[in-house]
């Protein structure tokens, strides 16, 4: 990819289906783009939310453990370059050909807070050696005009993907995890991210109580008609100490199972243009924070039912996208 580009183009990204592949995997674009297996470095920058602060509302996410989720925090460069180094030792030992990595700012909302503050810390991990990109979570309602201006200088010179995390087309339910936003902040979002050279990701979760099939669907060909580059995708799972694990524990929200999932996650990838990247398929959590679904930490045993449903059905990404 070149790095010095203003806008992304598709041909910059290898042909999935040439190499035998049900989806256009992350795993297999990241090969292509660096000539190697790339590993992200998970970074913990002290950043908090909108709907944790009370800016938009109180509590966070219903999902969300927010205990690490405070105000005050805040952590500085010298701790995020130890982050980087113990995550690259970490992901060495676990991954012995991997000597390229992805400083993937996780945690709360990585853009909620002021130019300066971003600026320090977004440098940070450019001056390691090992890392060749960014990847940085937000939120679509935290994105003013002078923080993309900065995410396009910073795109300018290495690989940044940014990731909106929106969850769900459905207003209902964004309410309902006590979001703060509604969907409609998503494609202006978008719509001021384009061409700035950054790559343009979102983050959905499958299995939202009182989310039909159809509803779920519909923010499959939603998120296509937004023609963004990259999407991960996970079922709705709970950890302890959040609403929803109190509202799982009570009987009032009943998680997806794992046939159920499985299903839906290749009907959903059914939707989606075969161009854009599909980070991930599934999620889970430490299993001493975990509250289920179990089946869930049998990470590998999803991802091979997933590729069993695709080789059954014998299908693959796009086959079902509206604009096919």
């Amino acid at each position: 990819m070149n790095q010095s580009q203003t806008s992304l183009d598709k041909s910059d990204f290898a042909d999935w289906r040439a190499a035998g592949l049900r989806y256009n995997s992350l795993g297999f674009q990241l090969r292509h783009r660096f000539g190697g297996r790339v590993q992200k470095v998970s970074i913990d920058a002290g950043f908090t939310c909108p709907n944790v602060d009370g800016s938009v509302t109180t509590g966070g996410c219903t999902f969300c453990d927010n205990r690490s989720f405070s105000p005050s925090r805040r952590v500085k460069r010298a701790q995020i370059r130890e982050q980087i180094e113990e995550g690259i030792r970490r992901l060495k030992i676990r991954y012995t050909k991997c000597d390229k990595f992805l400083a993937y700012f996780q945690p709360a909302t990585n853009t909620y807070a002021s130019v300066e503050r971003l600026r320090d810390i977004y440098e940070e991990p450019l001056s390691h050696p090992d890392i060749v990109g960014i990847a940085i979570g937000t939120r679509p309602d935290c994105v003013p005009d002078d923080v993309l201006d900065l995410l396009e200088e910073i795109a300018s010179r290495t690989h940044l993907s940014v990731e909106y995390g929106i969850q769900t087309i459905h207003d209902k339910s964004l309410d309902w995890m006590n979001r703060g936003h509604h969907y409609d902040v998503f494609p202006e979002a978008v719509e001021r991210s384009r061409n700035r050279g950054f790559e343009i990701g979102t983050h959905v979760i499958l299995g939202l109580p009182g989310e039909s099939h159809e509803d779920m669907m519909e923010t499959a060909i939603e998120m296509g008609r937004q023609k963004i580059d990259s999407i991960k995708i996970h079922n709705l799972y709970a950890v302890k100490n959040t609403p929803l694990a109190d509202q799982v524990n009570s009987g009032e929200v009943e998680l997806i199972g794992r046939e159920d999932y499985v299903k839906t996650v290749v009907d959903f990838i059914e939707l989606l243009p075969p161009d854009m990247v599909v980070e991930r398929v599934t999620g889970d959590a430490p299993p001493d924070y975990f509250v289920g679904p179990e089946w869930c930490l049998d990470k590998g045993g999803v991802l091979h039912a997933i590729r069993d449903e695709f080789e059954r059905r014998d299908t693959v990404q796009g086959a079902r996208h509206p604009g096919k």
